[in-house]
């Protein structure tokens, strides 16, 4: 993996300057490699498919019409079509995907494409912060 590229989209999603909420990275072989970007929730919803392996790390809002805050979360897709050497290089590949995407509030291993949804998300999310005393997420 190359850490400068990564570190690059890893930043750009944590920038309150910036509108990219999330970054992709997948397999080039055994590389790991920045497979897209963007803003749209709807679009990284479709990014994994059940012959995929790969992580995340989007930016999510949470607060109340009182405050706002931006939380971080990691996620680990591995799809069930996916082989047991496979399956298991991307548990040693995480450690280096951890040294870049280092700050998050929640970490989500699944095989599930319906865990992907930014609602699902979301609430893991806000579960782990604790207490919510506003009316809106």
């Amino acid at each position: 993996m190359n850490k400068e590229t990564a570190n690059v989209a890893y930043e750009d999603v944590r920038s309150d300057n910036s509108d990219t909420n999330w970054v992709v990275l997948k397999y080039d072989g055994n590389t790991i490699v920045i497979d897209s970007t963007g803003e749209d929730y709807e679009e990284f919803t479709n990014k994994f498919s059940d012959d995929d392996r790969g992580f995340a790390f989007l930016r999510i809002e949470t607060g109340d019409e009182m405050s706002k805050r931006k939380k971080f979360a990691l996620v680990t897709f591995i799809g069930t079509n996916v082989g047991a050497l496979k399956r298991a290089k991307v548990s040693t590949d995480k450690a280096q995907v951890k040294d870049v995407f280092k700050s998050f509030a929640i970490e989500i291993l699944t095989n599930e494409k319906s865990d992907l949804r930014v609602d699902r998300i979301k609430a893991e999310v806000v579960k782990a912060g604790g207490a919510n005393y506003g009316t809106g997420c």
